[in-house]
């Protein structure tokens, strides 16, 4: 359900959340956090959603990382320390809503909010845009996003990222990997709108199954990760959906997927 922080829409199997705080260039504050977190907690237990659309209200940012409110500061040390639990939990339902994440950048994505953009698993973004951790430059660090961030691109790419601040151009993030592609900005609705409907066409099951293997597999040594892909793909064949592709393929039809 959508709420003053975040619009949430369904339609033709494509969900769309969008970071609703353009006043504040779409920061993440507790409420819009929380928002986000249980809005990807029903993704997984959805049927009718196949793909999530992560967008932000505005071209002035995708969104800006943590809200600096001054009032924050009222909780403390320690309850600040507890408040960031939250965006761990965001990250968490992110990685578990079983459906691809695109994000859609019409705007800047820095600190937290390029977070968001390596949580999600693919993202197109307006070419006239940058991307940034400037953190480092307000004495503080970016110490959980650059979990996501390692995770994304090369080391020596990472780390440029995180110890200089510096921001990087769309296209930039691009070549590096943070990010799929950079389009002229008249094109990005085209071109977000075009990959998550390609995403919609497959079989739900099978991109659930494929997308759980991935981030399972993604840290275990080799051989551990071939072994474990090995069941999960004797796991896929058992799919009514597997059975259906192959004899879609064979009667030169397309498939009509059930989601089994």
């Amino acid at each position: 359900m959508s709420s003053p922080v975040l619009v949430n829409e369904l339609h033709d199997g494509v969900r769309r959340l969008t970071l609703n705080r353009p006043e504040r260039r779409n920061a993440l504050n507790a409420e819009l956090v929380d928002a986000l977190t249980q809005a990807f907690r029903d993704v997984r237990n959805d049927p009718h959603t196949r793909v999530v659309i992560l967008s932000g209200t505005g071209e002035k940012a995708f969104c800006a990382g943590a809200d600096l409110d001054p009032a924050a500061a009222a909780l403390g040390p320690f309850g600040l320390h507890q408040s960031r639990a939250g965006f761990i939990a965001l990250l968490t339902a992110m990685r578990d809503c079983g459906r691809p994440i695109v994000a859609r950048l019409a705007g800047p994505a820095v600190a937290g909010g390029l977070g968001l953009v390596a949580a999600a698993d693919m993202a197109i973004a307006a070419d006239d845009i940058e991307l940034s951790t400037p953190e480092v430059k307000r004495g503080l660090f970016p110490m959980m996003i650059m979990a996501l961030i390692a995770r994304n691109v090369g080391r020596k790419h990472a780390l440029e990222l995180v110890l200089t601040g510096a921001a990087i151009s769309a296209t930039r993030a691009a070549e590096i990997g943070l990010i799929n592609r950079a389009v002229p900005r008249a094109e990005l609705d085209v071109a977000v709108d075009a990959l998550a409907n390609d995403l919609a066409s497959l079989s739900p099951i099978v991109l659930q199954l494929g997308r759980q293997a991935f981030y399972t597999m993604e840290d275990l040594p080799l051989d551990q990760a071939l072994q474990y892909l090995c069941g999960q793909l004797t796991v896929n064949t058992l799919t009514e959906d597997a059975s259906e592709g192959l004899m879609a393929f064979v009667q030169k039809r397309k498939p009509e997927w059930t989601g089994k």
